[in-house]
């Protein structure tokens, strides 16, 4: 590992806020001159959000990645990037900037936390006034270290600053293995449940119920590996934050649709930790660009019809195996679009605002760009993306959901049915689908349907996990449950999702070519 990876705060200290990133040091200062109050670890500790919301983690690079790498989502069929192609082929190279770019990133924002740890040390302030502050830079380092380890396995795990004496040490540092990252995580997230209070002034910044949270999903993932034990665990993590929800002011929104409307988002309930896209007018590479790599092209339905780049699009199996009543549908997918052109052939007249089914998107009239695929786009992000969205969605206003309370509780019942609790199973899931029964705002009036039904009778894991594509469908979750679960074999085999060769190699992402040329001892 380069030594000079790790240093965004080596020595100088880049002072950043989640609304004014700006993302290298600007200056020399020494940590001792630096830290001297609460505030100024907090102002360090803003440090740890910015590196998230980079375009190379969440704002398009990670977060396109992990769908493409799903089955649910596919390059568009006419794209020939060989990065995205890779990563939706899982042909992964190790020298593929979507591999390298956010191990690059995240590691940064692990430095960015270590040193607002290290620099705590120095001030002199009370425990309930210092800790909860460093303990948003433990969740943050949790956040990164947990990405990290269910993407490459085992990893460099560093908890300190690096410093000039320590720089050679630090370039030159051996993997540590899955089960000490993971103890790791759970040990910052542990300090984080400890010390953060309940509720914060903004779901961008995590709570003692965030890292609750996050604890119930690390053990549910670590189970995987480790068995029952942890499946308890998880239950018992995820049981503590549905009984105390309202201590963290948690709750399902009443409409699905809000979760992803910018305009209303920061009111609902259901986040409960979240990447804040709002208002950030740093550079290009620091605001979220994920709505465009899904909107369609040329499409006037939400906007002026810039469109979207048509990049990651749904496999329509998706679209067409999903019950037609589930609201969720709706709110997932565009299957319509407003163009404008020579609908009519008629040379001679205007042209024309039309409205069409996704089955005409990219006819050949030139008033459709060759782009738009005939297939559903993905809505989630492109529908609502608030009155700060630049050209072709960009910059979207969203405040985008890592984790939010539908989640904990389908966390809640794949660790039920793993322990044999199935009334609990059953009530969670049946939370959930009572949510997306009651309909909501968009378009057409979707309650009292009898889609999705409650469930009933002996649950599965698979229930679970096809309730997981359904609520948390393009949240770029599902390629993560696809390895946690290995089910990479039956997922992209025949009569799955989308057929792909699949071998277990596929599970993990090779490690950077430049980080191993750099230190032998990061080879497998």
């Amino acid at each position: 590992m380069k030594a000079h990876k790790f240093i965004l705060l080596l020595i100088g200290l880049s002072i950043i806020g989640c609304s004014d990133l700006e993302e290298e040091p600007q200056g020399l200062l020494a940590p001792e001159g630096f830290f001297q109050s609460v505030e100024d670890v907090q102002s360090a500790v803003n440090a740890t959000y910015a590196h998230a919301l980079n375009e190379e983690v969440w704002g398009r690079k990670l977060s396109n990645a992990l769908m493409l790498r799903s089955d649910m989502a596919a390059f568009r069929p006419t794209g020939t990037t060989a990065r995205r192609v890779e990563m939706d082929q899982h042909t992964i190279t190790d020298d593929n900037e979507m591999v390298y770019d956010p191990w690059n990133r995240m590691y940064r924002g692990i430095a960015a936390a270590n040193e607002a740890i290290s620099g705590a040390a120095l001030v002199n302030a009370p425990d309930d006034e210092i800790n909860p502050v460093i303990a948003q830079a433990y969740f943050m380092r949790a956040f990164y270290y947990f990405h990290l380890v269910r993407l490459f396995g085992e990893v460099p795990y560093l908890t300190e600053p690096v410093t000039a004496t320590t720089a050679e040490e630090q370039a030159n540092i051996s993997k540590s293995s899955v089960a000490d990252v993971y103890a790791g995580i759970i040990s910052d997230l542990e300090f984080a449940e400890a010390n953060l209070p309940n509720i914060q002034a903004a779901r961008s910044i995590p709570s003692a119920g965030a890292a609750k949270s996050y604890l119930a999903l690390v053990y549910l993932t670590r189970a995987g590996t480790t068995g029952t034990a942890d499946f308890q665990l998880a239950y018992d993590k995820a049981k503590e934050v549905i009984t105390n929800k309202g201590d963290y002011d948690y709750d399902l929104d009443e409409d699905f649709q809000n979760l992803f409307n910018a305009e209303v988002i920061d009111a609902s309930k259901e986040p409960i930790f979240a990447l804040d896209y709002n208002n950030v007018e740093a550079d290009d590479n620091a605001y979220d660009q994920f709505a465009p790599m899904t909107g369609i092209r040329n499409n006037y339905r939400h906007g002026d019809g810039n469109g979207g780049w048509a990049q990651v699009v749904p496999e329509i199996k998706v679209f067409n195996d999903w019950p037609a009543g589930d609201y969720r549908r709706a709110v997932s997918f565009d299957d319509k679009a407003v163009f404008l052109g020579d609908h009519d052939g008629d040379e001679d007249t205007p042209d024309e605002v039309y409205e069409v089914n996704y089955t005409e998107f990219g006819i050949a009239d030139g008033s459709v760009h060759e782009q738009a695929l005939a297939r559903p786009f993905i809505a989630k992000y492109y529908r609502f993306p608030g009155n700060f969205a630049r050209g072709a969605v960009r910059a979207t206003s969203h405040n985008v959901s890592m984790l939010r309370y539908a989640e904990v509780l389908l966390i809640a019942a794949e660790a039920a049915v793993e322990i044999g609790n199935n009334a609990d199973a059953i009530t969670y899931i049946n939370e959930v689908r009572s949510r997306a029964r009651a309909g909501g705002s968009w378009e057409n009036d979707y309650s009292d349907t009898s889609v999705p039904a409650d469930i009933s009778g002996t649950v599965t894991v698979d229930d679970v996990l096809e309730e997981r594509r359904y609520e948390l469908a393009f949240e770029c979750k599902r390629w993560y449950d696809i390895a946690r679960r290995r089910i990479g074999t039956e997922a992209f085999g025949a009569g799955g999702l989308e057929e792909r060769n699949f071998s277990d190699e596929d599970y993990l992402t090779p490690i950077p070519v430049t980080e191993v040329n750099s230190n032998p001892n990061l080879a497998n």
